[in-house]
């Protein structure tokens, strides 16, 4: 499989559209069985308010996914993500209610590279908060 996007017909300062990604409690049980990382406060808003939360919070790295599938979907191959890293800089609150939360992602190409890749500056939000910082993807091109 080979990346969709071609490395020709992106420019640097390029943004890439904005998509949401809900996030309900159900997503983060079916994390924490996947990941392994049952902290009750990605589950229980008991737990997690008497440990000073506003309410359950996604897990980290389920939120960092997030990001990293927004690179793989505009690429169009998950194997053209070469280098990924972020830092957390705030929590994605998830209340219990049939909305839950929704995190949005966007992209801008910061800098085009040698051998087709490019670098991918990501801007993770949730409630008029941005939960990642940092974010950057390398991506291999077509």
């Amino acid at each position: 499989m080979a990346a969709t996007v071609k490395y020709d017909e992106v420019e640097t300062g390029q943004e890439i559209p904005p998509a949401d990604y809900p996030v309900r409690r159900a997503n983060l049980v079916m994390y924490a069985g996947a990941s392994g990382d049952f902290n009750p406060i990605h589950w229980n808003e008991r737990f997690a308010k008497t440990v000073g939360l506003p309410d359950v919070i996604a897990h980290g790295m389920f939120t960092m996914a997030q990001g990293g599938r927004f690179v793989t979907d505009w690429a169009g191959d998950p194997g053209a993500v070469v280098d990924y890293g972020v830092r957390f800089s705030s929590m994605v609150v998830v209340p219990d209610d049939e909305q839950g939360a929704v995190i949005t992602v966007s992209g801008i190409i910061e800098e085009k590279l040698e051998d087709k890749r490019v670098v991918v500056a990501l801007t993770a939000r949730s409630n008029d908060s941005r939960v990642l910082s940092k974010a950057r993807a390398v991506v291999q091109l077509s």
